[in-house]
């Protein structure tokens, strides 16, 4: 089982930056990908961002393909997302979440999430 803690979330204003961050534990020897979604009131989750364990991004949501940068540290088992241009329809909970085994943009795919972190941006 691996625990993913999520953090940076917090409140900014429109056209501002914040950088999560999404720290795993456990049996981190089984991570092949990680990966970013968000769940808005009254909405779905939807997939957001995901890169390999070998630093292959997979494409973007396309609402926030040239704002949002995934990357990822292996050494410390970390994956963060830069969000950049920040509009007030990107807030939502972020969850983190790892161990994907089919579809990446179908959330019922991946096995492991973290508890969310709450980004709000104010316009």
């Amino acid at each position: 089982q691996v625990q993913l803690v999520e953090s940076g979330g917090g409140l900014v204003q429109a056209g501002g930056s914040l950088r999560l961050s999404c720290a795993a534990s456990g049996r981190t020897f089984s991570i092949y990908t990680m990966g970013w979604f968000r769940q808005a009131p009254g909405k779905e989750r939807e997939f957001v961002a995901a890169i390999t364990w070998s630093g292959v991004i997979i494409p973007y949501a396309d609402s926030v393909k040239g704002r949002f940068t995934i990357s990822r540290d292996s050494a410390k088992n970390t994956v963060y997302l830069q969000m950049n241009s920040l509009k007030p329809e990107d807030t939502a909970v972020y969850y983190c979440t790892a161990d994907q085994r089919g579809n990446y943009g179908d959330s019922a795919q991946w096995r492991s999430w973290g508890q969310g972190t709450q980004v709000t941006v104010s316009s």
